[in-house]
């Protein structure tokens, strides 16, 4: 039963990555150039984010270099600010996408998010600085999401969004080692001119290979639909339709409540299992390694299975679960075999922002993709502004060191470095308070994981009054009824 569910995947996966779903093409459209098809969004993710993870070395020492003992407050603060701008413009760009096609925005957003890449080897304040700024078009996926939801049937969706995060997935596994291992070599140089080189490959492949997936001859109902109502665009009225519709608003919710704890478990996780748990280098890379392949198999096969099986809703309710397992085992234990557990975990529980966009995708009209995506993207790019914050914050309240210490850690207690305190009053109570630190740390060796685990319950509780059906709540993100009845007229005519 299995095997041949998964052959049956295997077909569908085939016919749809190289074709789109209006089987009528012109003349000129024969070629597979002019087609639109997932395989140029899957191109267009996997470039941008290579190019970035080749990074991850060189943005550590040059942070160190340029702000030396602040470097993780000022990331901090990048972070934050790049997070901001993005959650403020990610519906503007998807709303005027929707009006004025793909193929323009995935130029601007590419272009710009990769500019300050080269900046980082001519002047390190003019990259932190361009960086930050860049939040404003920070919101690729959206435009990719919205671009691959213009070209599949809701059938295909699941599995195409499924394919675009695992090569998201992919390219950030792949290159921090291929990065670390050419800095090693040749030096941070070398990394930096291959990503900037990289980055502009990625430009030029939108530029001359990625067809639009919006124009009149493909989609004239909505070509029409965008320039009756192309203020839609407008991020005020935006925001105020999702405000209206309560299952979108319910949607949003569970991404900040999901997205939240993971945005700041990734900003400290490495260092959190180098310090806290004593991974060895050669450990963490395996455990990036074991989690990145576990997830490109989790968000393409597994996440079609369970989507055709329970349905949307169920499946995104499993990934939330699986969350939750995941932050609660980093919060409660230290033992390095339940970690190696909870990364075979986490793998599963990445099926749940695709599964998000799934919902919304087929919630949404079909001209209104670009701002439905835009929002949940604009959620995403302010979790990932204050997760990093949130979670050092709570580090520091229960007093867990994420600096490197002078002596080492012990390689029988894997477990936080607490500074002990002056005495008070007098050494009872000084002992009383270190006894209680100590079992603190005994009990939650991870208190920002037991917290994000709280929040992803939250989401759970969101999740379950979610009608199972997209289409089972009448969505505010359509065409009003004058603008459909004009569109059907012209459409007749």
């Amino acid at each position: 039963m299995i095997f041949r569910t998964m052959l049956g995947y295997r077909r569908k996966l085939k016919s749809f990555v190289w074709r789109r779903k209006n089987p009528k093409l012109t003349k000129e459209e024969k070629s597979d150039l002019f087609q639109p098809s997932v395989y140029h969004a899957l191109v267009v993710i996997f470039l941008e984010f290579f190019s970035w993870g080749l990074l991850i070395s060189p943005v550590i020492t040059v942070l160190n270099d340029t702000f030396g003992s602040n470097a993780f407050l000022m990331n901090g603060l990048i972070q934050g600010i790049k997070g901001i701008l993005s959650f403020l413009s990610a519906p503007v760009i998807g709303g005027l996408s929707d009006v004025w096609g793909r193929k323009p925005f995935l130029l601007l957003t590419v272009t710009f998010t990769c500019t300050p890449i080269p900046l980082m080897k001519f002047s390190p304040m003019w990259y932190f600085t361009i960086l930050s700024l860049s939040g404003v078009f920070s919101v690729t996926f959206s435009i990719i999401f919205a671009y691959v939801a213009d070209i599949t049937t809701r059938e295909e969706r699941s599995t195409a969004y499924g394919l675009v995060s695992a090569t998201f997935a992919a390219s950030l596994v792949t290159s921090p080692a291929v990065g670390a291992y050419l800095g090693a070599m040749y030096g941070d140089s070398l990394v930096i001119a291959l990503a900037s080189a990289i980055a502009l490959l990625d430009v030029f492949f939108i530029m001359v290979a990625v067809p639009e997936s919006l124009s009149e001859t493909r989609h004239p109902e909505i070509h029409h639909l965008s320039k009756l109502s192309w203020e839609k665009a407008d991020p005020f009225g935006s925001l105020k339709k999702i405000g209206k519709d309560e299952l979108i608003l319910m949607l949003c919710v569970m991404v900040f409540l999901s997205y939240l704890p993971e945005a700041g478990e990734y900003s400290c996780f490495f260092v959190y299992l180098r310090l806290v748990l004593d991974f060895s280098p050669e450990k963490v890379a395996a455990f990036v390694a074991m989690i990145g392949v576990t997830s490109v198999i989790a968000q393409t096969a597994l996440m079609a299975i369970l989507m055709r099986q329970l349905g949307l809703k169920q499946t995104i309710i499993v990934g939330l679960v699986f969350e939750m397992l995941q932050l609660f085992m980093l919060g409660f234990f230290a033992q390095h075999w339940i970690v190696w557990i909870s990364g075979a975990v986490a793998a599963i529980c990445s099926i749940t922002y695709p599964s998000i966009s799934v919902f919304v995708s087929a919630h949404a009209s079909p001209d209104q993709q670009g701002v439905a995506q835009g929002v949940v993207t604009g959620i995403r790019g302010l979790c990932n502004g204050l997760g990093p914050a949130l979670y050092g914050f709570i580090f520091y309240l229960f007093k867990v060191d994420l600096n490197e210490p002078d002596h080492g850690l012990l390689p029988d207690h894997p477990v936080a470095v607490i500074p002990t305190r002056p005495a008070i009053v007098n050494g009872s109570l000084v002992v009383s308070e270190n006894k209680i630190l100590h079992i603190q740390k005994l009990i939650v060796p991870g208190p920002p994981f037991v917290f994000g685990g709280i929040l992803v319950i939250v989401a759970l509780l969101v999740a379950s009054f979610m009608p199972s059906s997209p289409n089972s709540s009448s969505s505010l993100l359509t065409a009003d009824d004058s603008t459909q009845s004009m569109s059907s007229e012209t459409l007749e005519h």
